[in-house]
């Protein structure tokens, strides 16, 4: 890892948008925000952390030829699509409708095009979700949902891959796109050549990801794009450190763009902070 370069981006260099019932935080030029010089970093497109106050959100809205998927960080979202009556909302029937809680990740390929909204219906709790756009290998997929909730646990113990790579690749049959298996098994999978990770790391402790996940998960071995980020928090008071050709510092809501690293680089992130860092690793071909 001495050759790795390390960029930060810190949270106060953040894109910001808000309207009284919901606040945006921006890492990558979107919308109306054209003043990040960040427009795509590998296959990812678009990081936003958002805070949307009770009965808010944001209504149908369409979307084409992009990965999209919501990791909530606290509080209830509630994910509507059209495919279905909008006065029906399913716990069971996963692809399609999902009151979204902590620990939960729901996925959208938009593919052809989609209509979804996500909205908070409590009456009084905020919700905070990260949103994160990813720009297919592929355009002009089958639009396809998939929701599924990580165990806290195994988040605690090491980097948690949550997405991995369509097993059938770029060429996938319609039978391998509706069978929708993952590279790594009890991931979402993705049409991209990336790997997601999440850990919620002790203070003091430190977690290792494997740059690539692993052997034989990605298709590009060589000069992948990681980028680290750590989403904020009530307390603010988790703080890690990377490791690399130098040593960086992030505070809560700062992210890291990490270059010339290979498969199989381990990257090392320590917990400094007084409470607990969650921390999500993007790894990118």
């Amino acid at each position: 890892m001495e050759r790795a370069k390390i960029v930060t981006h810190r949270s106060s260099s953040r894109g910001t948008a808000g309207n009284g019932l919901r606040q945006s935080f921006y890492t990558f030029k979107v919308g109306a925000y054209n003043d990040s010089p960040f427009e795509s970093f590998g296959c990812l497109r678009v990081l936003n952390e958002d805070l949307v106050q009770p009965q808010s959100g944001f209504p149908m809205h369409p979307h084409r030829n992009m990965e999209i998927f919501s990791y909530i960080l606290e509080g209830e979202l509630t994910h509507r699509d059209s495919t279905v009556s909008k006065h029906v909302i399913s716990n069971t029937n996963k692809k399609q409708f999902y009151r979204m809680k902590r620990h939960d990740v729901q996925f959208t390929s938009a593919g052809t095009g989609v209509y979804h909204s996500e909205m908070n219906e409590s009456e009084q709790e905020v919700v905070r979700f990260l949103q994160i756009w990813v720009q297919p290998w592929k355009q002009g997929l089958m639009p396809q949902y998939h929701t599924t909730t990580f165990d806290e646990k195994a988040k605690r113990q090491a980097f948690l891959p949550i997405i991995s790579p369509l097993a059938a690749g770029r060429n996938a049959s319609d039978a391998d796109e509706s069978a929708a298996i993952p590279v790594i098994p009890r991931t979402i999978p993705i049409h991209a050549d990336l790997v997601v990770g999440v850990g919620i790391i002790s203070a003091d402790q430190t977690f290792k990801w494997t740059v690539g996940a692993g052997d034989q998960v990605v298709g590009t071995r060589s000069n992948r794009n990681i980028y680290i980020h750590m989403p904020g928090t009530q307390t603010k008071m988790a703080k890690i450190r990377l490791s690399g050709s130098r040593e960086v510092l992030l505070d809560e809501g700062d992210g890291a763009f990490i270059t010339n690293v290979n498969v199989g680089d381990e990257i090392s992130v320590q917990s400094i902070g007084s409470s607990d860092a969650e921390v999500i690793v993007l790894d990118s071909s």
